[in-house]
Order: C-alpha cells, then sequence, then structure tokens
C-alpha cells in the first residue's frame, strides 16, 4: 500500500429544526451501516476532511463543523479495520469500572439481576415495567447465562455500541425503543427475551412469567385485542401442560400473530402449528359465540 496520505471526507445530514427530528435522524444514522457516512475523496478536495495515516492504520480528526466538541473528544483516535470500518476506541478501563458497579460482590466476572437492576436505577429506568433494559442486555450481547451478563459480554457490548459512560448510556435510551425493529430483529429480540428469562437449569417459563413478558414485548407491535385474548386463554386454561410454556410454543404465537391476522381463516386440520395455537383459536372463537 502507498505511503501517500489520503483523505476522507465526513458527510453528515442538515441540523434538524426540532428535537423529534433530531431524533429520527440520529436513529436513522445508528442504523446505516457503520462507515457508509465516509467516503474518499481525492487529493484536490479541500473541505474538513478525516487523514487516514497508512503507516499506522489509525485516523485523526479535524474540525468538521457538523461534528460536536464531545465528538471530537471521545473520537479523537479510531483504528482503521479490516474492510475499511472505522472502529472507535473506547475507553475500557471506564467500561470495566461501571461493570465494577453492578458485579456480583462473590464473583466479578458476572453481573446478576441484583446488578442489573442496580444499572436500571443509574439509568432512571423500571427494570420491571421499561422493556428498554432488555433491549440493552439483547445488544450488549448478553446471553451466556440467563438472569446474567458477563464482564466480557458487558466489554465487547460497550465496544460494540461505542459507549463507556453512563451519561452515554443515557444518550442511547430513546434508540432502544421497540417502534425502531424490523421484524427480523425483532424476533431474534424476542427469543433472547425467553433466553435471559429462564431460571436455572429449567428450559420453559412460567405460564404467569409468560403472560407479563408477552405484554411488556408485544404491546404496540400486535393487535391489543389479540394479546388480550392470549394472556387470557394462559390465565384461564385448565390444561396443566401449559402451566410452563416452551421456547418453540413462545416463538410460535408470535410467527401465528405475523401470518394469520384473521382467525376465522385458521384451518386447524391442515395448520402444522403447535397444538398450543389450535387451543387459543378454539378458546378465541368459544369466546366469539358468547
Amino acid at each position: 500500500m502507498s505511503n501517500k496520505r489520503k483523505r476522507i471526507s465526513q458527510t453528515a445530514a442538515p441540523a434538524p429544526a426540532s428535537s423529534s427530528e433530531s431524533f429520527d435522524h440520529n436513529h436513522h444514522i445508528r442504523n446505516r451501516s457503520r462507515i457508509d457516512h465516509f467516503h474518499y475523496r481525492n487529493d484536490n478536495d479541500n473541505d474538513n476532511d478525516i487523514d487516514i495515516d497508512n503507516d499506522d492504520y489509525t485516523i485523526s480528526y479535524y474540525n468538521h463543523p457538523n461534528m460536536s466538541a464531545s465528538s471530537r473528544s471521545t473520537s479523537r483516535r479510531a483504528k482503521w479495520g479490516r474492510h475499511g470500518a472505522v472502529v472507535i476506541q473506547i475507553d475500557e478501563a471506564a467500561v470495566n469500572a461501571m461493570f465494577d458497579e453492578i458485579a456480583d460482590p462473590e464473583d466479578n466476572t458476572l453481573a446478576n439481576m441484583e446488578g442489573i437492576s442496580t444499572l436500571c436505577e443509574h439509568l432512571g429506568i423500571d427494570p420491571m415495567e421499561d422493556v428498554r433494559i432488555l433491549v440493552l442486555l439483547h445488544k450488549l450481547g448478553a446471553k451466556s447465562k440467563s438472569s446474567h451478563i458477563t464482564r466480557q459480554e458487558w466489554v465487547d457490548g460497550c465496544r460494540k455500541l461505542r459507549v463507556d459512560s453512563l451519561d452515554k448510556f443515557k444518550v442511547l435510551l430513546p434508540s432502544l425503543e421497540l417502534g425502531f425493529m424490523e421484524a427480523m430483529e425483532f424476533r431474534e429480540f424476542f427469543k433472547f427475551c425467553f433466553k435471559f428469562n429462564l431460571e436455572g437449569t429449567h428450559k420453559t417459563l412460567d405460564k404467569d412469567l409468560v403472560i407479563a413478558l408477552v405484554d411488556l414485548t408485544l404491546k404496540g407491535r400486535m393487535d391489543p385485542q389479540r394479546l388480550l385474548s392470549f394472556q387470557e386463554f394462559l390465565n384461564t386454561t385448565k390444561d396443566v401442560s401449559y402451566n410452563r410454556i416452551t421456547l418453540d410454543q413462545w416463538m410460535s404465537f408470535l410467527d401465528f400473530n405475523m401470518e394469520c391476522t384473521d382467525l376465522s381463516q385458521y384451518d386447524e386440520e391442515s395448520s402444522a402449528w403447535p397444538v398450543l395455537i389450535d387451543d387459543y383459536v378454539d378458546f378465541c372463537n368459544n369466546q366469539m359465540k358468547m
């Protein structure tokens, strides 16, 4: 590779006129490719640029008019990674210090639900009512142990999200609303919610927990009457086999509601859904006859 220095111009949308427009813009940028707002410019360009030093594959930022002072201070150095991806460096000492605040006193490589509740207190959100804590844990990559996040997952997740302080986590919170998830991303999150809430060696969830979780995760993404009817079905069924719900049943309810919007068109004889769905549709049909 030539040692000749190249320049990259950072493009940015004009400042939005309102706070809501600002949020929409920032959300849009976050969901674009990590680097698609950087592009090569030839050496004849004279606008405010970012220089790449091919000797050590790091970049240094000039004073771009659309870059905030905080962005310049926290992003002054970054790696020029493989495939042309800019990897913003975070303060990993600060990241580990944050984890120390929530870590299990008996095992500082893990944070349990008590520690996660402490994190919620720091962020000003309710761990029982605010689904954004589950979205955050999902995005951080908390998957190796149910109801926990490991130190390594925390560090890797903070690096991925480019956060190293509580203030940056708070700035991130609005983007964690479920409405910003596309269908496939939400499906992965829905599966995560089931697995994260498993207790001990159990592979199923208590139906009372399922009733609470579907309300937390599906409200606003599903017909409220359909959601309510499923909760009533679980509450009133005498079938003890539904006292605990499997992952397959959990995911089937989501998939069924994405595919079948009209219960009158449901054909139990030809369906390949779990028996839970057949029983739920029977319950709904009986309710309509009353």
